[in-house]
């Protein structure tokens, strides 16, 4: 399997000059497709969506790794790691798990994939009593310490605002539910819709210590807390620990033939660097002998597999392995 991934990527390397330099054009999803590597790519972007919009996915800021550091964490291995993992089914009853938000034109991947996972957790540690919608939207706009809101951000900072401040619940735009729903719009960054056109740079919320009117939800009373955050590296520690607490926040960099992933199992093989990219990871398997780590994304459930995708386990793939970030919640 490594020689067959290293010829692929060899064959990248050979013909570079002939790799089409548009990474939304038909031309350049045929090329990929042409490399028969692990995964196929189709289209999920218009391919007019602005190059400023794709860049602002990748909301992970580059000092990020600099900013912040947790302590590590290692993770005990006395248990059996079975070859595939879904949280989706092994929690059934916390439906947080198979999610999949919109972070529309704003670079708050950093916060989706930290309150995606708090969400999750704080529902599979309290054995399904506590259902909650951690607000993405009280994150980004309320943690300093944090980053630059929509402009990036720091994942390991957001599980320390959830330790020390706490957050407050909010659903997804529109949804008018929790304190805070998320307050921008998604926009049509896929294919032809109803949603209006992405921008991509889109403004910060401003921070409000008050819950929305007409929730009846008090917003001092509303905060969920983390018990204690760290970090963890190493494939074996990562399944161990979503195996024991729970999915986890995951930061990688994002490549230019990532926007237009449909199914397989993905590893960067043309195209350029867009920036750092926040994720959820909430398993694993083995799909044609390629170990993989299944992911949500928060781009919608119109891009790749409903929103999900699949990437290469245990080479530490685009960086996927070397900045993971948990906690366990105060319940």
């Amino acid at each position: 399997m490594k020689e067959f991934i290293l010829f692929s990527l060899l064959i990248c390397g050979t013909f570079s000059a002939s790799i089409p330099t548009d990474p939304l054009s038909d031309e350049f999803i045929d090329y990929i497709n042409t490399l028969q590597t692990t995964w196929r790519a189709g289209r999920n972007f218009a391919p007019n969506t602005p190059k400023k919009y794709l860049k602002s996915l990748a909301g992970v800021h580059k000092n990020a790794n600099n900013a912040f550091t947790l302590p590590k964490r290692k993770v005990s291995l006395d248990v059996t790691i079975p070859d595939e993992f879904d949280a989706r089914k092994q929690w059934p009853n916390c439906p947080s798990i198979t999610d999949i938000r919109d972070q529309g034109s704003c670079g708050s991947c950093w916060a989706f994939g930290a309150v995606e996972a708090m969400s999750d957790r704080i529902c599979i540690h309290s054995n399904g009593k506590l259902q909650v919608h951690l607000s993405a939207e009280n994150l980004v706009s309320c943690c300093d310490s944090c980053g630059y809101g929509c402009d990036g951000g720091f994942p390991a900072s957001a599980w320390d605002y959830w330790q020390n401040e706490g957050i407050v619940s909010g659903g997804n735009y529109g949804s008018k539910q929790g304190c805070q729903p998320y307050s921008i719009a998604p926009c049509e960054h896929h294919v032809p819709g109803s949603r209006p056109a992405c921008s991509g740079g889109g403004d910060t919320p401003d921070c409000r210590n008050q819950c929305d009117e007409g929730s009846g939800i008090s917003y001092d009373q509303d905060h969920y807390y983390g018990e204690t955050v760290y970090t963890l590296d190493e494939a074996k520690q990562i399944q161990a620990e979503i195996l024991k607490n729970g999915p986890v926040e995951a930061a990688f960099t994002v490549y230019e033939d990532l926007l237009n992933y449909k199914e397989g199992v993905y590893q960067h093989v043309a195209g350029e660097a867009l920036g750092g990219h926040a994720i959820k990871i909430l398993g694993w398997g083995v799909e044609n002998d390629t170990p993989y780590w299944l992911v949500a994304n928060s781009w919608n459930t119109d891009w790749g597999n409903n929103g999900f995708f699949k990437i290469l386990r245990g080479s530490d793939e685009c960086g996927i392995e070397d900045q993971i970030v948990a906690g366990l919640p105060r319940v």
